[in-house]
């Protein structure tokens, strides 16, 4: 288990342990910085951690909110976190976050942390340029392809790049289990994009 707090990743690529580092043109491909996943001290961990599985659940209108409201005070307390020894979170921060997470309308972290896992899956699998809905499969071949047109990306780095991009591709994609969590997405997708997937 993770124990410090950290800017939340796409949960599709969290599970399969991607992180790219290149810039696709038009896009950031920089799974570290895609979408929310926060991992609190004690709290059970993300799906990246391995800790606990994807749960997804059913977004509401007032779950979004909540995410979007709660950033800046899990930003504000992530920054006073020191990094701490895996095997000895600190209760009191732990405590911080159940608090943050219970005053934005969630029962808890693991509740929070459940919310921003099915929000960042669904996430994954908008194209950013239509801003449509198109599968997390579509959106990393479209990544594959501009990979490969961009001759400005040195040789190196494109063969990195396209191996993580492949591996991604290949590995199981969880389905999204209630689609109407996408029409939700779509509804708050700027928001969710400015606040969750910042641009480096």
């Amino acid at each position: 288990m993770r124990v410090r707090f950290r800017r939340p990743t796409a949960a599709w690529l969290a599970a399969v342990g991607i992180c790219l580092s290149v810039v696709v043109p038009g896009q950031a491909a920089n799974a570290q910085t895609q979408a929310p996943a926060a991992t609190a001290p004690g709290s059970g961990g993300a799906v990246s951690d391995g800790d606990r599985p994807l749960r997804q659940v059913t977004l509401t209108d007032k779950m979004i909110e909540g995410v979007l409201a709660s950033q800046k005070a899990f930003d504000a307390l992530a920054e006073t976190l020191p990094d701490a020894a895996p095997d000895n979170p600190d209760p009191k921060v732990a405590a911080q976050f159940e608090a943050i997470a219970r005053k934005y309308g969630f029962a808890g972290y693991d509740d929070y942390n459940d919310v921003v896992d099915t929000i960042s899956l669904v996430l994954g699998g908008f194209d950013p340029a239509t801003k449509r809905y198109v599968g997390a499969d579509n959106v990393i071949r479209g990544q594959i392809a501009a990979v490969e047109a961009d001759k400005s990306i040195p040789d190196e780095d494109r063969k990195q790049a396209l191996e993580q991009l492949n591996d991604a591709l290949k590995a199981p994609m969880p389905p999204i289990e209630n689609r109407t969590n996408i029409e939700l997405v779509a509804k708050y997708y700027d928001r969710l994009s400015a606040t969750l997937q910042p641009s480096e």
